[in-house]
């Protein structure tokens, strides 16, 4: 007799206002991004789920969370001396030519995985604007795509990829970004070919 494996039970992903009531098993990156949002008291939502590593749980999440889902890429100029955090629409596809020309460095590229850790507290897949309270130096420059700017809402990871957090546009320009000395500068993107 054959048994028939059912499909996994996927649990339903419920927006939370604030923090987690228990902390226990989270990483110190992610409660370390509640700290920080409750002490400039930032209102946020949050959503657990699972390792955001397809395209189907992204796709998941941004229904969920009824916000601007962005992409955020690490990147360095081909010398590796200046380091730049891009948030984008997570459908807009990346042109390291465009970019490159408008922030008039060399030639763009994926920072290491190591400087990732090293500048922003943040591993592969769970790059975020909240790792920016980690650059304490200023390594990282902030390049925001203008359609990322147009919404009321944005949706980023705590420093892990297992939570999503919807924000405020405003608050992350007005409050945040200050409150962890970092400016931003408006790139426009315009989401042609990937290259």
């Amino acid at each position: 007799m054959l048994f028939q494996r059912s499909p996994p039970v996927r649990k339903a992903m419920i927006l939370q206002t604030g923090r987690p009531q228990d902390i226990a098993g989270r990483e110190t990156r992610e409660v370390r991004t509640y700290n920080k949002l409750d002490e400039l008291d930032i209102f946020y939502q949050r959503l657990d789920h699972a390792s955001a590593d397809t395209m189907e749980i992204c796709r998941e999440i941004e229904k969920s969370l009824s916000a601007v889902i962005c992409k955020n890429l690490l990147l360095c100029n081909r010398q590796g001396t200046a380091f730049y955090l891009l948030m984008m629409p997570g459908d807009k596809p990346f042109r390291t030519k465009e970019l490159s020309a408008q922030i008039n460095s060399a030639r763009l590229s994926f920072a290491s995985p190591e400087k990732m850790e090293e500048y922003l507290d943040l591993h592969p897949g769970a790059v975020s604007v909240m790792g920016l309270m980690n650059d304490t130096e200023n390594h990282v420059q902030l390049l925001i795509d203008e359609d990322v700017l147009t919404g009321e809402w944005l949706g980023c990871h705590p420093c892990v990829n297992t939570s999503s957090l919807r924000l405020r546009t405003a608050d992350v320009l007005n409050i945040f970004l200050p409150a962890v000395h970092h400016g931003y500068r408006t790139v426009h993107l315009d989401g042609g070919d990937p290259a």
